[in-house]
């Protein structure tokens, strides 16, 4: 008989930072990963030399996202983990109409997360006892909440909300969990200042690193019992 093709993990938004890093986490592992993108960055290039599948996405429509689920169940059967790391940061600003910057932050962390979790399901379940599994990636801003991200903040609420929803609906063939991170990368352009703020902003005070999340991801897929919880990843942030 011959053997059953490795599921790949699918991660939203795996072009740059934390979901580029796991990405490469798993190709290195020699787990097969499926990888959308909203620009095509150099990195996109790197990760398909490595072998990922990586498929252009446009989350912002209703028609986008069920065009990217058609596309990826043309590729794949079966799915191991969706991981939605797919996010945007939009602030609240004088140039912007409020309802559009509430409506594009609920589209990209509420809705695309909503469709492909029902997309997906098919893919996802049929493989035996917590065997497969769907990780949202929110934010430390849950808890606390944001006086000039409210939108944001309000989206990945919702997107905390909906993990234990998912995780009633599709137990306990798939286990469904959030991750919750705060401060884990700078990005190079941030100075010295800046750095040192944020730094000062966490009982911790460091810069962790992907480290931190791709040992999480890795605990959370191996667990055949721990479905429907919030991960916090914030150095004790909350609590300064």
């Amino acid at each position: 008989m011959g053997e059953t093709p490795t599921r790949p993990v699918l991660i939203t938004g795996g072009g740059r930072r934390i979901g580029l890093a796991l990405a490469h986490h798993f190709l290195q592992q020699q787990q097969p990963v499926i990888v959308s993108y909203r620009t095509r960055y150099d990195a996109i290039g790197v990760l398909e030399k490595a072998g990922a599948l990586c498929l252009q996405a446009d989350f912002s429509t209703d028609e986008g996202i069920l065009a990217f689920a058609e596309t990826v169940k043309s590729h794949t059967s079966g799915l191991r983990a969706v991981i939605h790391n797919a996010s945007a940061w939009l602030p609240e600003s004088p140039d912007r109409s409020l309802s559009d910057i509430m409506q594009q932050m609920m589209q990209i962390h509420v809705n695309a997360p909503y469709l492909l979790n029902h997309a997906f399901e098919p893919l996802l379940r049929g493989h035996g006892h917590s065997a497969s599994d769907i990780i949202h990636f929110t934010d430390y801003v849950v808890e606390r909440g944001s006086d000039k991200h409210i939108a944001y903040a309000a989206s990945k609420a919702a997107l905390d909300n909906m993990t234990r929803s998912f995780a009633r609906k599709l137990a306990p063939e798939v286990k469904v969990n959030a991750i919750a991170p705060a401060l884990i990368l700078f990005n190079e352009s941030d100075d010295a200042e800046y750095r040192q703020q944020a730094l000062n902003k966490s009982l911790m005070r460091i810069e962790p690193g992907e480290k931190e999340i791709i040992e999480l991801v890795d605990y959370l897929l191996s667990s055949c019992y721990v479905t429907g919880r919030s991960f916090a990843v914030d150095g004790g942030r909350p609590l300064r």
